[in-house]
C-alpha cells in the first residue's frame, strides 16, 4: 500500500491560477441539493485564501451566500495535474486593490476567449482555504524549470546599488530586465504629483523612446497599479479600453485661436499578448510604475511578477537615496563654463499657461521640465548664465515645483533626453551632485507668450 502523499501548498499550485483553463465550481443549496458551474478565475491571495470572480447572481452566488462551502477543481495547464481546494465564502470586496487586480486579468481573459462584451467583474469573492488535496491521475512530463529570476534579482540589486546618478540607475535597471530576464520591451514612469499623471523618463525596445509621454493615475494597467499600488498582470491580448495603452488628445488651446499640439506619443507594442504593471513606492509613497510586455502570450508568470515587485522595491529606494543625496549636495565643484553661441538663432516659445515650451515650430516639453527650461533660457538670454544648480531651482517660487519628495534629478534627466532627441543645439550636462550646465551652440530668440 503506498503512502498517502502530503497535501499540496497553495503556493506551490499558484501555475492553476493563471486563468489559462476555467476552473469547476461545486456548492449546494439550503436543502442540500448540489450544483456544478465553470468559473472564469481562481486568483492567489496568499497561502490560506483566494479570491474568485463574481460575475453574475446565479444558482452558484445564491447557493454560497446561502451555505459559505465550496469545493473548486483547479487544473494545472503544463502538467495536466488536477487539484481539489476546499473552501469557505468569507466576504465579497467590490473594490481596492485585489479587485482591481482580478478585473484586469479578467479583461485578458475575456479578450481572449471572445467573451470581452459578456464578462464583467461585480466583486472578488474571497475564500479561505480549508484543504488542497491532488487528484490522482496520470500527468505530463514537467517542462524545463525557469532559472534565472532569483539571480536576475540579485544582479539587479547590485547593479542598483552600485549607480550614483539618477540617468545611470534608470538605464541600469533597462539593462538588468533585457540582459538577466530577457525582457525586451520596458518602460520606467514616474509620479508627477501635481497633475497625479505618470510621464515616461526610460524605455527599451520600441522604435520611438516616448520620454515625456504621460498617462493618468488610474488609466489602464501602468494607472491601475499605480493608484492601487499593486501589480497587475495581463496574460493574454485585450483590447478593453480600460486596460490598454492610454490614448488621450493634448490639443490645447494656449492662446485665443491658437491651438497647439502638446502630445508626446506613448511607447508600446501595437498588439501586446502579455503586460505586467508593478508600482514604485518607497516609504510608503508612490514614485512611479515599472512596466513590462511581450508580444507572446503568457509570457509574464506569478514568478516574474516576484521578480518584477522586488527590482521595483529597489529601484524606489535607490530612486529616493539618489533625490536626497542630490537635494543635499552643496556646490563643491567648480562652475564649468559652456563656449559662446555662434550662428543663426534658435526661435523658442514659452507658454507661460501649462509651461510649453516649442523649438521652431515642434512641441518639446510641458510642466514643471518646461517651466525648467523657461527658466534656464531666460536667465541664459538675459544674464549669460550656463551654470545651474538643483538646489536654486528648489527655491525659485515662480517655477511652482512640486514638495521636496519630487525627484527633480529626474525631471531633469527627462528634459535632457527631450532636447538629445529633438533640438541638436540645446543640451543640458551634469557637471556634479546637484549641478549641472545648460549648452546652447547657437543664440536663442526667446519668445515667453502669457
Amino acid at each position: 500500500m503506498n503512502a498517502r502523499q502530503p497535501s499540496p501548498s497553495l503556493h506551490a499550485i499558484r501555475a492553476c491560477f493563471e486563468g489559462a483553463i476555467p476552473a469547476v465550481m461545486a456548492t449546494c443549496s439550503e436543502d442540500g441539493t448540489p450544483n456544478v458551474a465553470y468559473i472564469s478565475q481562481v486568483y492567489y491571495v496568499d497561502e490560506r485564501h483566494v479570491a474568485l470572480s463574481f460575475q453574475f447572481f446565479n444558482k452558484t452566488r445564491k447557493n454560497i451566500l446561502a451555505n459559505p462551502y465550496a469545493t473548486v477543481l483547479v487544473l494545472e495547464p503544463a502538467v495536466a495535474a488536477m487539484y481539489r481546494i476546499e473552501l469557505r465564502y468569507l466576504r465579497t470586496e467590490t473594490e481596492g486593490p485585489r479587485f482591481e487586480g482580478m478585473k484586469a486579468q479578467l479583461a485578458g481573459i475575456a479578450s481572449h476567449s471572445g467573451m470581452a462584451a459578456v464578462f464583467r467583474l461585480l466583486g472578488a469573492d474571497i475564500y479561505e482555504v480549508e484543504a488542497v488535496e491532488a487528484v490522482e491521475g496520470e500527468r505530463l512530463a514537467p517542462p524545463p524549470p525557469h532559472h534565472g529570476l532569483l539571480a536576475g534579482v540579485r544582479r539587479s540589486a547590485e547593479r542598483l546599488a552600485a549607480c550614483c546618478a539618477t540617468d545611470e540607475l534608470l538605464q541600469g535597471v533597462l539593462a538588468v530586465l533585457n540582459d538577466q530576464l530577457d525582457i525586451r520591451h520596458a518602460m520606467v514612469l514616474l509620479r508627477d504629483g501635481a497633475t497625479e499623471r505618470l510621464y515616461t523618463v526610460a524605455s527599451c525596445g520600441y522604435a520611438i523612446s516616448g520620454v515625456g509621454s504621460e498617462i493618468e493615475i488610474g488609466h489602464g494597467v501602468i494607472g491601475v497599479a499605480a493608484r492601487e499600488r499593486t501589480p497587475v498582470r495581463i496574460s493574454h491580448m485585450t483590447n478593453a479600453a480600460s486596460y490598454s495603452h492610454a490614448v488621450r488628445s493634448s490639443m490645447r488651446e494656449i492662446e485665443p485661436g491658437l491651438v497647439l499640439d502638446t502630445e508626446i506619443p506613448f511607447p508600446g507594442l501595437a498588439e501586446p499578448r502579455s503586460q505586467l504593471a508593478v508600482p514604485i513606492v518607497s516609504s510608503g509613497r508612490l514614485l512611479g510604475a515599472l512596466f513590462v510586455e511581450s508580444p507572446i502570450d503568457m509570457r509574464f508568470g506569478f514568478e516574474d511578477e516576484d521578480a518584477l515587485v522586488a527590482i521595483a522595491g529597489h529601484l524606489g529606494a535607490a530612486l529616493e537615496l539618489l533625490r536626497i543625496g542630490d537635494e543635499a549636495a552643496a556646490a563643491a565643484e567648480a562652475p564649468a563654463s559652456a563656449p559662446p553661441p555662434s550662428g543663426a538663432p534658435i526661435a523658442v516659445r514659452h507658454y507661460l499657461a501649462n509651461s510649453s515650451i516649442f523649438i521652431g515650430d515642434s512641441y518639446l516639453i510641458k510642466g514643471v521640465a518646461g517651466a525648467i527650461l523657461g527658466k534656464l533660457l531666460r536667465e541664459h538670454t538675459q544674464q549669460g548664465r550656463s551654470e545651474f544648480s538643483n538646489r536654486e531651482l528648489r527655491l525659485d517660487p515662480a517655477l511652482r515645483l512640486p514638495d521636496l519628495s519630487d525627484n527633480l534629478e529626474a525631471r531633469l534627466v527627462l528634459l535632457q533626453r527631450r532636447l538629445q532627441e529633438n533640438s541638436p543645439h540645446i543640451r543640458i550636462e551634469k557637471t556634479g551632485r546637484g549641478r549641472f550646465l545648460l549648452r546652447v551652440a547657437r543664440p536663442v530668440a526667446l519668445q515667453e507668450i502669457a
